[in-house]
Protein backbone atom coordinates (compact mmCIF):
# COMPACT_ATOMS: atom_id res chain seq x y z
CA UNK A 1 0.00 0.00 0.00
CA UNK A 2 3.06 2.06 0.93
CA UNK A 3 4.45 1.80 -2.62
CA UNK A 4 1.45 2.51 -4.45
CA UNK A 5 0.96 5.54 -2.10
CA UNK A 6 4.44 6.85 -3.07
CA UNK A 7 3.49 5.96 -6.64
CA UNK A 8 0.91 8.34 -6.42
CA UNK A 9 2.57 10.90 -5.12
CA UNK A 10 5.18 10.88 -7.62
CA UNK A 11 2.58 10.99 -10.95
CA UNK A 12 1.19 14.02 -9.22
CA UNK A 13 4.44 15.91 -9.23
CA UNK A 14 5.18 15.09 -12.12
CA UNK A 15 2.03 16.29 -13.43
CA UNK A 16 1.92 19.59 -11.56
CA UNK A 17 6.06 20.25 -12.99
CA UNK A 18 4.78 19.36 -16.33
CA UNK A 19 1.76 21.75 -16.25
CA UNK A 20 4.31 24.46 -14.61
CA UNK A 21 7.23 24.21 -17.30
CA UNK A 22 4.70 23.93 -20.07
CA UNK A 23 3.00 27.08 -19.09
CA UNK A 24 6.08 28.47 -18.79
CA UNK A 25 8.08 27.57 -22.07
CA UNK A 26 5.38 25.58 -24.21
CA UNK A 27 5.09 22.10 -25.33
CA UNK A 28 8.26 22.27 -28.14
CA UNK A 29 11.00 23.69 -25.66
CA UNK A 30 10.00 22.01 -22.42
CA UNK A 31 12.59 19.28 -21.51
CA UNK A 32 11.55 15.61 -20.11
CA UNK A 33 14.72 15.98 -18.06
CA UNK A 34 13.88 19.72 -16.43
CA UNK A 35 10.16 18.35 -15.76
CA UNK A 36 11.64 15.65 -13.71
CA UNK A 37 13.82 17.35 -12.18
CA UNK A 38 11.51 19.49 -10.75
CA UNK A 39 9.19 17.12 -9.46
CA UNK A 40 12.31 15.30 -7.81
CA UNK A 41 11.75 11.79 -9.92
CA UNK A 42 13.52 9.82 -12.76
CA UNK A 43 13.21 10.62 -16.21
CA UNK A 44 11.62 7.23 -16.53
CA UNK A 45 8.87 7.97 -14.72
CA UNK A 46 7.27 9.90 -17.42
CA UNK A 47 6.83 7.08 -19.17
CA UNK A 48 5.64 4.83 -16.80
CA UNK A 49 2.89 6.55 -15.61
CA UNK A 50 2.18 8.93 -18.53
CA UNK A 51 3.86 7.16 -21.97
CA UNK A 52 5.16 9.89 -23.50
CA UNK A 53 6.01 13.30 -23.28
CA UNK A 54 2.66 14.20 -25.44
CA UNK A 55 0.53 12.17 -23.23
CA UNK A 56 1.89 14.28 -20.56
CA UNK A 57 1.08 16.97 -22.25
CA UNK A 58 -2.15 16.48 -23.03
CA UNK A 59 -2.88 15.67 -19.27
CA UNK A 60 -1.17 18.64 -18.09
CA UNK A 61 -3.92 20.74 -19.93
CA UNK A 62 -6.84 19.17 -18.37
CA UNK A 63 -5.20 19.74 -15.12
CA UNK A 64 -4.54 23.26 -15.75
CA UNK A 65 -8.42 23.12 -16.91
CA UNK A 66 -9.44 22.33 -13.60
CA UNK A 67 -7.88 24.99 -11.87
CA UNK A 68 -9.14 27.71 -14.39
CA UNK A 69 -12.46 27.89 -12.69
CA UNK A 70 -13.84 29.49 -15.33
CA UNK A 71 -17.34 31.63 -15.99
CA UNK A 72 -19.82 30.06 -13.54
CA UNK A 73 -23.40 29.46 -14.66
CA UNK A 74 -25.45 32.28 -13.24
CA UNK A 75 -28.77 31.59 -11.12
CA UNK A 76 -31.49 32.04 -13.84
CA UNK A 77 -33.83 32.16 -11.09
CA UNK A 78 -32.63 35.42 -9.49
CA UNK A 79 -31.11 37.11 -12.65
CA UNK A 80 -32.47 38.12 -16.07
CA UNK A 81 -30.51 36.98 -18.93
CA UNK A 82 -28.65 40.85 -18.95
CA UNK A 83 -27.48 40.13 -15.47
CA UNK A 84 -26.05 36.32 -16.59
CA UNK A 85 -24.34 37.76 -19.23
CA UNK A 86 -22.86 40.58 -16.72
CA UNK A 87 -21.58 37.80 -14.53
CA UNK A 88 -20.24 35.36 -17.10
CA UNK A 89 -18.14 38.47 -18.67
CA UNK A 90 -17.31 39.34 -15.42
CA UNK A 91 -15.73 35.55 -14.43
CA UNK A 92 -14.39 35.27 -17.71
CA UNK A 93 -12.24 38.43 -17.68
CA UNK A 94 -11.25 37.43 -14.10
CA UNK A 95 -9.49 34.54 -15.16
CA UNK A 96 -7.91 35.74 -18.07
CA UNK A 97 -6.09 38.18 -15.91
CA UNK A 98 -5.80 36.04 -12.86
CA UNK A 99 -1.99 35.48 -12.18
CA UNK A 100 -1.95 32.46 -9.71
CA UNK A 101 -2.05 28.57 -10.62
CA UNK A 102 -5.49 29.39 -11.65
CA UNK A 103 -3.73 31.56 -14.42
CA UNK A 104 -1.26 28.27 -15.46
CA UNK A 105 -4.36 27.70 -17.91
CA UNK A 106 -4.21 30.76 -19.45
CA UNK A 107 -0.69 30.71 -19.89
CA UNK A 108 -0.48 27.53 -21.56
CA UNK A 109 -3.26 28.77 -23.70
CA UNK A 110 -0.97 31.50 -25.21
CA UNK A 111 1.91 29.09 -25.99
CA UNK A 112 -0.35 26.77 -27.79
CA UNK A 113 -1.69 29.56 -29.64
CA UNK A 114 1.84 31.01 -30.55
CA UNK A 115 3.42 27.59 -31.28
CA UNK A 116 0.23 24.92 -32.14
CA UNK A 117 1.15 21.25 -31.16
CA UNK A 118 -2.19 19.47 -32.88
CA UNK A 119 -1.88 17.43 -29.59
CA UNK A 120 -5.14 18.91 -28.17
CA UNK A 121 -7.12 19.93 -30.54
CA UNK A 122 -10.21 17.23 -29.30
CA UNK A 123 -9.65 17.54 -25.57
CA UNK A 124 -10.11 21.47 -26.13
CA UNK A 125 -13.28 21.02 -28.02
CA UNK A 126 -14.32 18.40 -25.33
CA UNK A 127 -13.20 20.91 -22.06
CA UNK A 128 -14.58 24.02 -23.74
CA UNK A 129 -17.71 22.93 -25.16
CA UNK A 130 -19.78 22.74 -21.86
CA UNK A 131 -18.59 26.46 -21.11
CA UNK A 132 -19.89 27.72 -24.46
CA UNK A 133 -23.31 26.40 -23.95
CA UNK A 134 -23.49 29.01 -20.93
CA UNK A 135 -22.70 31.96 -22.91
CA UNK A 136 -24.82 30.79 -25.85
CA UNK A 137 -27.48 30.12 -24.32
CA UNK A 138 -27.96 33.62 -22.38
CA UNK A 139 -27.84 35.14 -25.64
CA UNK A 140 -30.54 33.24 -27.16
CA UNK A 141 -32.45 34.33 -23.81
CA UNK A 142 -31.58 38.44 -24.81
CA UNK A 143 -31.99 37.99 -28.20
CA UNK A 144 -35.16 35.50 -28.32
CA UNK A 145 -36.47 32.80 -30.57
CA UNK A 146 -36.01 34.95 -34.04
CA UNK A 147 -32.32 34.73 -33.88
CA UNK A 148 -31.06 32.38 -36.30
CA UNK A 149 -27.96 30.03 -34.79
CA UNK A 150 -25.49 31.44 -36.72
CA UNK A 151 -26.67 35.07 -35.40
CA UNK A 152 -25.65 33.99 -31.95
CA UNK A 153 -22.85 32.13 -32.47
CA UNK A 154 -21.36 35.53 -34.31
CA UNK A 155 -22.37 37.51 -30.96
CA UNK A 156 -20.95 34.53 -28.70
CA UNK A 157 -17.81 35.14 -30.50
CA UNK A 158 -17.74 38.90 -30.73
CA UNK A 159 -18.00 38.51 -26.93
CA UNK A 160 -15.33 35.80 -26.48
CA UNK A 161 -12.88 37.79 -28.38
CA UNK A 162 -13.18 41.00 -26.35
CA UNK A 163 -12.04 39.27 -23.71
CA UNK A 164 -9.50 36.94 -24.86
CA UNK A 165 -8.08 40.24 -26.03
CA UNK A 166 -6.64 40.71 -22.82
CA UNK A 167 -4.78 37.22 -23.22
CA UNK A 168 -2.53 38.68 -26.46
CA UNK A 169 -1.56 41.86 -24.52
CA UNK A 170 1.07 42.43 -22.46
CA UNK A 171 -0.25 43.67 -18.85
CA UNK A 172 2.57 46.48 -19.36
CA UNK A 173 1.57 47.24 -22.84
CA UNK A 174 -2.40 47.11 -22.29
CA UNK A 175 -1.00 49.61 -19.41
CA UNK A 176 0.48 51.93 -21.91
CA UNK A 177 -2.72 51.58 -23.74
CA UNK A 178 -4.97 52.88 -20.84
CA UNK A 179 -2.84 55.32 -19.72
CA UNK A 180 -3.36 53.79 -15.68
CA UNK A 181 -2.04 50.59 -13.98
CA UNK A 182 -3.68 47.27 -14.06
CA UNK A 183 -5.94 46.72 -10.64
CA UNK A 184 -8.79 45.12 -9.84
CA UNK A 185 -11.19 47.88 -9.70
CA UNK A 186 -9.65 48.63 -13.56
CA UNK A 187 -10.70 44.89 -14.64
CA UNK A 188 -14.02 45.50 -13.42
CA UNK A 189 -14.71 48.62 -15.33
CA UNK A 190 -13.68 46.95 -18.79
CA UNK A 191 -15.84 43.95 -17.82
CA UNK A 192 -18.63 46.57 -17.04
CA UNK A 193 -17.76 48.16 -20.68
CA UNK A 194 -17.33 44.76 -22.50
CA UNK A 195 -21.12 44.05 -21.28
CA UNK A 196 -23.13 47.54 -21.99
CA UNK A 197 -21.16 47.20 -25.57
CA UNK A 198 -21.94 43.13 -25.97
CA UNK A 199 -25.49 43.70 -25.02
CA UNK A 200 -25.51 46.48 -27.26
CA UNK A 201 -24.51 45.08 -29.99
CA UNK A 202 -26.84 41.74 -29.26
CA UNK A 203 -29.75 44.06 -28.89
CA UNK A 204 -29.17 45.72 -32.48
CA UNK A 205 -28.57 43.13 -34.53
CA UNK A 206 -31.63 41.41 -32.74
CA UNK A 207 -33.28 44.18 -34.08
CA UNK A 208 -32.05 44.77 -37.70
CA UNK A 209 -34.54 43.81 -40.57
CA UNK A 210 -33.36 40.57 -42.67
Amino acid sequence: MAQREDGKKTRSRILDSACEVFAEKGYHAAKVADICERAGANVAAVNYYFGDKAALYTEAWQETFKKFAGPKPPDSTITSPEEQLQIYIHSLIQNFTEQSDQGQFTRLYLMELANPTGLIHDIWHELIEPRRQIVIEIIRKIMGTKATDETVLFCEMSIINQCRALLTIRPSDLEYLLGQSLSPALIKRMADHITRFSLAGIKAVGNRKS
